[in-house]
């Protein structure tokens, strides 16, 4: 059930798949074990195997730019689907406009955030400061590399070098 970092040749972050992959890619000589999981092993009749924690590929995988389109679930992915103003999950989420369109707001990832209802109410067809509503933080344009953090949840310390994450 553990998650491993797959590095492409270059020691870019390319994913994240199952130890089970990624021993299995190891074994196969596709990959190469670059930190190994101490706490966690595999044992046949006459071997036992530690779990990989990162793989670096043998091979370069020639990736398109992976780009991140503007959509309400990305939106609501980036901001971790909580409310930007309160914080609360718990509620039902909207997508609200920094800047309302009323008032020339565009639909850009600096202009969007994610808001519960009450608090979207609240604000209403102002801004933020003419609300007195504090932002949590500034929206900004995520990369693949934001949801291929999210997407596993907890980080591995042995990961955030190759993650460029303090």
């Amino acid at each position: 059930n553990s998650k491993v970092l797959v590095l492409n040749q270059s020691f870019e972050p390319l994913s994240i798949c199952t130890a089970k992959k990624a021993l299995v890619l190891v074994l196969l000589n596709k990959a190469i074990m670059i930190a190994s999981n101490e706490r966690m092993s595999i044992s046949t009749s006459n071997k036992s195997f530690l779990l990989p924690s990162i793989i670096k590929l043998n091979y370069f995988v020639q990736r398109p730019y992976k780009k991140v389109y503007l959509t309400r679930k990305n939106v609501l992915r980036r901001d971790n689907f909580k409310c930007a103003y309160c914080g609360r999950s718990d509620l039902q989420l909207t997508i609200d406009h920094i800047e309302p369109k009323s008032r020339g707001g565009l639909d850009e990832w600096e202009n969007l955030i994610t808001a519960c209802i009450k608090c979207n109410n609240k604000k209403g067809d102002r801004t933020p400061e003419e609300a007195e509503m504090n932002l949590r933080f500034k929206p900004f344009k995520p990369t693949h590399l934001t949801f291929l953090i999210n997407s596993c949840g907890r980080i591995n310390e042995q990961w955030k070098p190759y993650l460029f994450v303090k």
